[in-house]
């Protein structure tokens, strides 16, 4: 279950009231919206067929995975569709890889990613096992389809930029920095993420505005 409209803005607010840096952006730009993904094997596969393409080419590509492996593209019959067949729906050798990582782990029930462990590190660390599924992948997943409200993905490029505009930061933040600076924002690091997306994705729509 992704964070609830209600959940953001009432981390939000906490966060307001501690950081000054908040409640003038939240002022600013607003409350951003929930964002929602399915929980389950079909959500990280999405992941892997969409990464570095655009959203139409993803659809596309799924499509085809479907016509030729079976509706729902079921973990058993990914991972035993030759590699060959899988590149016919349009994914590179390296994703079809990927895919069948994955699909294999869940076939196997080496992950069970309805019961992933508490422990949002724990849990991480069984999802980066998965060829294709690095820790950025894993923090986006326990976020948004999980509703972990501390998840805290300081490698995004958005986020770093956000945290530095929201701080006054002369220059974007590293990884690390950016990890450090949200601390005190536990343990509403997984709010404070998505509101960073949203005002991102708010100055980029105010740059672009007629003048």
């Amino acid at each position: 279950m992704s964070l609830s409209a209600k959940q953001i803005s009432d981390s939000l607010n906490t966060l307001a009231k501690n950081e000054p840096a908040f409640a003038r952006a939240i002022e600013t730009v607003g409350y951003p919206p929930p964002r929602i993904r399915e929980r389950g094997y079909q959500t990280l596969l999405r992941t892997i067929v969409g990464q570095q393409v655009s959203v139409a080419a993803a659809n596309s590509i799924w499509a085809k995975l479907e016509s030729l492996v079976g509706a729902g593209l079921a973990p058993e019959a990914v991972a035993v569709a030759p590699d060959e067949l899988l590149r016919q729906a349009g994914l590179s050798r390296q994703k079809a890889s990927y895919a069948k990582s994955l699909a294999e782990h869940v076939a196997s029930g080496d992950i069970d990613l309805d019961n992933l462990p508490a422990d949002d590190e724990e849990a991480i660390a069984q999802m980066t096992a998965i060829r294709g599924i690095g820790r950025w992948s894993a923090e986006i997943y326990l976020l948004f389809a999980e509703g972990r409200g501390d998840v805290w993905p300081a490698g995004d490029l958005a986020v770093q930029i956000e945290v530095g505009k929201l701080l006054g930061l002369p220059e974007r933040p590293s990884e690390r920095e950016t990890r450090r600076l949200a601390q005190p924002w536990s343990p509403h690091r997984g709010a404070a993420a998505i509101f960073t997306w949203h005002s991102y994705s708010a100055r980029l729509a105010a740059a672009k505005a007629p003048i």
